[in-house]
């Protein structure tokens, strides 16, 4: 590795969970097209026709572009662009930890050419997420001397371009990872973060999360708490005297009416004769 980074000081030596947590980004991802000026920065080319981007020199340039941006005395001359909706987190991230400004969405043109408009802006550097998709703002840039530093694939443009980072701008965790190193890297330089100890911000934080992941996490969370919250059923309860309610006093059974009996001693059907019930049903 020390062979890899020998045109950097040994400070700035990338640690092995660094290289690790780029290759579990997939920021050596490419395209299967490629730019002239991009071959530099392209490593091979697999079987199946997709580029694969140098790492090492991602890393030269993740440097050299922090080292840039710490040299702009004010922090807000810094302006972020992702128009890419993969990118739109990690810029306010970016920005938050940095103190830098950002533009997240839509490009309005004439931010930067315009005195008119209401979000117009002179920055003194410009951090695009891509220069395809923010051709606008690169475009602007030239008119009016911005330096701009954008994170470049295999197959985008290099015009305006002053510093390329070669990474995979088409990945929400390739996009979060770059630019947590980049803003890591602003705030070591400036003496905030110290070299021998980690970061506390995680990298989770600039990464890109859809509305409806969102939405599933927090009805799972819903539905964990109102599982906890729910009384659990106990079975060494006595139970309850159902007779307790009353007041203890059996009522006393209805005696049964006598039977009828003729004279002699014997019933009417036993005699033969009918009963007096009988003789009122054949009198009706």
């Amino acid at each position: 590795m020390s062979n890899a980074f020998a045109a950097l000081p040994a400070v700035l030596h990338p640690k092995e969970e660094d290289i690790q947590m780029m290759l579990s980004a997939r920021v050596q991802d490419g395209t299967r097209n490629s730019d002239s000026g991009m071959e530099e920065y392209i490593w091979r080319r697999r079987k199946d026709g997709l580029h694969i981007l140098n790492i090492g020199k991602t890393w030269e340039k993740i440097m050299l572009a922090a080292r840039v941006i710490v040299a702009i005395e004010n922090p807000e001359d810094v302006v972020a662009i992702s128009a890419r909706p993969w990118g739109m987190r990690a810029v306010l991230k970016f920005a938050h930890y940095t103190g830098a400004q950002s533009i997240a969405g839509r490009f309005t043109p004439g931010t930067f050419t315009n005195q008119i408009t209401k979000q117009f802006r002179e920055p003194r550097l410009l951090i695009v997420t891509d220069p395809r998709t923010d051709s606008q703002a690169v475009r602007e840039s030239s008119y009016v001397n911005i330096p701009v530093i954008a994170f470049c694939d295999s197959d985008s443009p290099l015009q305006h371009v002053d510093i390329a980072i070669p990474a995979n701008n088409k990945g929400k965790h390739s996009i979060g990872l770059i630019y947590w190193l980049l803003a890591r890297e602003v705030l070591r330089l400036r003496g905030s973060v110290s070299r021998t100890s980690d970061w506390d911000v995680p990298v989770d934080l600039f990464f890109h999360r859809d509305i409806e992941e969102l939405k599933k996490t927090e009805e799972e969370q819903a539905a964990k708490m109102e599982e906890q919250a729910a009384p659990a059923p106990v079975y060494d309860e006595a139970i309850p005297d159902v007779a307790a309610g009353f007041s203890g006093v059996v009522p006393p059974a209805e005696e049964a009416e006598p039977v009828p009996v003729a004279a002699g001693g014997q019933e009417w059907a036993a005699a033969g004769e009918s009963t007096p019930a009988a003789a009122a049903a054949e009198q009706w």
